[in-house]
C-alpha cells in the first residue's frame, strides 16, 4: 500500500491561506478533535477536548499541543464564542441541547465503522470549517488509497481480537474493516460475532490464530489483563492496536499498513509460500 498519504495528512492543512472570515471551531470530542486538527486553519480552532494531546487516545497528539483545551461544560464553551461546535452522535445530549439553546451550532458527526466512511466524514468537516477545498484533496487521497487495497482470500493469516477480559470485535466496526483491508481474516467474524463481543481464552488457543490484536499494556496492575498474558498465548505474535484504529481518520490507513506488514511477513514464511 502507499504510504504518500500520512505525508499529505501532515502537511496539506498548512498548505492553504488562511482567511480571516473562517468559522472559529470548538470540538467536544476526541475523534473531531483530530478531524479538526487535520483540516482546520490553526487560527479558526479556539479549543480542543482534554484528551486531544493524549498519546494512548489521540493519533495526533503530538499537534494538539498548539491549541488551547476546553471542559467540555457549555459555560466555558460558551465564554469561547465559538460559530460552531463539532461533537459526535454519543456526545452529552444534554451538553449538544444546552449548546443549541443559548445559540451556539452543534454539528455532530457519526462514528466511522469502515474506512470508505472517512472521505465523506472529511468532506462533511470540510464544509463545516469552510475549508472544502483542504478536505477535497484530502478525501480523493483516501479513495485513491482505498481503492489499491485488496480484500483477503481464504488462505490469507487469521488474526484475533484478543483485549483484555477476551474482548473482540467483529462485523460492522472499524477494526474488522481495518483487519480485512490489512489482509487477514478474522476469527470473531468466523465464530459469528457481530459488534463487540467476548471470546474465551480457549477459542483463541484452539483456533490457532496466525496473530493476535490486543491493546499495548501500561504501567500499573489491571486484573482485566491477565487474560490476555495467559500463558497459552505465548507463542502468539501481538499487534498493538493504537488510537489510528479508533476514530476512522485517514490515519486508520496507518492501521491497515501495519496489519499489512505482518501479513506479508507470515505469508513469506508460509510453508504454502514455498516452491
Amino acid at each position: 500500500m502507499r504510504r504518500l498519504l500520512p505525508q499529505l495528512v501532515l502537511t496539506l492543512a498548512a498548505s492553504v491561506a488562511s482567511a480571516s472570515d473562517l468559522p472559529h471551531v470548538v470540538s467536544v470530542n476526541v475523534c473531531t478533535d483530530q478531524y479538526v486538527m487535520l483540516l482546520a486553519d490553526p487560527a479558526q480552532v479556539s479549543s480542543l477536548t482534554v484528551l486531544a494531546d493524549d498519546p494512548q487516545s489521540s493519533a495526533l497528539a503530538d499537534r494538539a499541543g498548539a491549541f488551547a483545551q476546553n471542559n467540555g461544560r457549555a459555560e466555558s464553551i460558551a465564554v469561547e464564542r465559538p460559530d460552531v461546535v463539532v461533537a459526535s452522535e454519543w456526545t452529552d445530549p444534554a451538553l449538544v441541547n444546552m449548546l443549541r439553546i443559548i445559540g451556539i451550532d452543534v454539528v455532530q458527526f457519526p462514528s466511522v465503522t469502515r474506512l470508505a466512511e472517512i472521505p465523506d466524514q472529511l468532506r462533511r468537516m470540510g464544509r463545516v470549517l469552510h475549508r472544502e477545498a483542504v478536505a477535497e484533496d484530502m478525501a480523493r487521497a483516501v479513495e485513491a488509497d482505498l481503492a489499491n487495497l485488496p480484500d483477503p482470500d481464504d488462505a490469507a493469516p487469521l488474526a484475533a481480537f484478543f483485549y483484555p477480559n477476551g474482548y473482540a470485535l467483529g462485523t460492522g466496526t472499524l477494526s474488522h474493516d481495518i483487519l480485512t483491508k490489512g489482509g487477514a481474516r478474522n476469527l470473531s467474524v468466523e465464530l459469528g460475532l457481530q459488534g463487540g463481543g467476548r471470546l474465551a481464552l480457549e477459542q483463541v488457543v484452539l483456533n490457532t490464530p496466525d496473530f493476535l490484536i490486543s491493546a499495548p499494556s501500561y504501567s500499573g496492575f489491571s486484573r482485566s489483563e491477565e487474560l490476555v498474558r495467559h500463558t497459552a498465548l505465548a507463542d502468539f505474535p501481538v499487534v498493538h492496536s493504537s488510537p489510528e484504529w479508533t476514530c476512522g481518520t485517514p490515519l486508520a490507513l496507518n492501521a491497515v499498513a501495519q496489519v499489512a506488514k505482518v501479513v506479508t511477513r507470515l505469508r513469506a514464511t508460509s510453508p504454502k509460500a514455498d516452491p
